[in-house]
């Protein structure tokens, strides 16, 4: 097993109450993390994010500024699919049903043990590297993804078109069609695929099944190829 090496990995704090963000570095460089920087608004923390492209961003959902850290994550996972730990003090539903919209690795809730929050982080860089292992940078130039004459998948704005023409997927639809095109051409096994989609470490293949089968009906195009009791893969032209 390839050993966690915390010095190589830079964390980005997006907090607004300044006490509380250098008490949270303090912790974090005595387990052995590199901190990237502190921000307090979220203007600032997308900058940070597209300058020096932190290994992870661990933010509050109250902060200075007309964005709120859910804005901000959502911004941050979409464009450089950096991975997000919420920590923060609201815990209702309605917020955490929002936050999930930005496909955090971890929701903490203050105030939360420290012991916890370096389980969080080495969690959630496993998690990440395990899911994009070749995965390059994002942004917003990189090319489209030729699937086959009809079909294109754009990384950067996370778009599927048919024909030149944008197709309206939901989350889990783009989630599927972004894990098959990362490993395009190759066989993704079923729980791999879910893991990745759902998070949850027991897949549900029917419920899987059922996904890919929406996604055909929506788009009209076969593009996705079912491995027999192994995974399934692109068609790729």
């Amino acid at each position: 097993m390839q050993k966690f090496e915390k010095k190589n990995i830079s964390i980005l704090i997006v907090e607004d109450e300044i006490i509380l963000a250098l008490g949270l570095e303090h912790t974090l460089q005595s387990f052995g993390y590199d901190i990237s920087g502190i921000e307090c608004s979220g203007n600032e923390a997308i900058k940070h994010c597209f300058s020096k492209l932190p290994d992870l961003v661990l933010i509050d959902i109250n902060l200075k500024g007309n964005l709120s850290g859910i804005d901000v994550a959502k911004n941050i996972w979409q464009t450089k699919k950096i991975p997000i730990i919420f920590l923060t003090s609201y815990c209702d539903e309605k917020t955490i049903k929002q936050c999930m919209e930005c496909e955090p690795y971890c929701y903490l809730v203050k105030p939360c043990k420290d012991i916890e929050l370096n389980a969080a982080i080495q969690t959630a860089i496993h998690k990440h590297k395990y899911f994009f292992k070749n995965i390059e940078v994002f942004d917003t130039k990189s090319s489209l993804i030729l699937i086959n004459e009809k079909v294109k998948f754009h990384k950067g704005k996370n778009i599927l078109y048919v024909d030149d023409l944008p197709k309206k997927l939901t989350g889990n639809e783009v989630k599927l069609i972004q894990i098959l095109c990362e490993y395009k051409g190759e066989t993704i096994t079923f729980e791999r695929i879910a893991s990745y989609i759902w998070r949850e470490e027991l897949y549900d293949l029917g419920k899987l099944r059922t996904l890919v089968y929406r996604l055909k009906q929506k788009i009209d195009e076969d593009i996705i190829e079912n491995i027999f009791e192994t995974g399934y893969r692109l068609k790729v032209a």
